[in-house]
């Protein structure tokens, strides 16, 4: 069973084929959508999770027991011990957390091979955003400059013309 359907993740939905097969999510490099293979699809549901996504947070700092995870996460959240553990999990299973044994105690970190690949795959969509992004920052220096020259006594156009 994965990960995702035991933590009580539900599978995504799979478009039939023509072939009477499934397509994943996406769509396929034949439709031109973007595919995600198994292991970065892994990390991108182990991060729709608000409480993994604070275990990141709470790693981000270096390597922590797992008590003082289960601590820093209950003082916020009303969760269980064994409910953290399954989190903590899936995040290992996601390739983003990484845990070394100490005697009796489990040491967890963030995996850094995992959120590269994470970032790597993110990183395609920089230019999707750049160019309305700084269309949107055009716009707001626009609207700036628009509103000084309105303001009273800054001798607008308007005013010149009727002086």
């Amino acid at each position: 069973m994965p990960a995702t359907a035991r933590a009580g993740i539900p599978e995504p939905e799979r478009r039939p084929r023509s072939d009477g097969g499934a397509e994943p999510p996406g769509g396929t490099a034949r439709d031109g959508g973007a595919v995600l293979d198994s292991a970065r699809a892994g990390v991108f549901e182990a991060l729709g999770d608000p409480v993994r996504r604070r275990l990141l947070e709470l790693l981000a700092p270096g390597e922590q027991p797992a008590g003082a995870l289960v601590t820093a996460l209950q003082a916020r959240v009303r969760i269980t011990q064994p409910a953290i553990s399954q989190h903590l999990r899936v995040l290992r299973e996601a390739g983003l957390v990484r845990v070394r044994a100490e005697g009796t105690r489990r040491l967890y970190a963030v995996d850094d091979a995992g959120m590269a690949a994470a970032r790597a795959w993110l990183a395609c969509f920089e230019d999707t955003f750049a160019q309305p992004l700084d269309a949107l920052a055009t716009e707001l220096a626009r609207g700036r400059r628009d509103r000084r020259r309105a303001a009273p006594g800054n001798g607008t156009a308007e005013d010149e013309a009727a002086g």
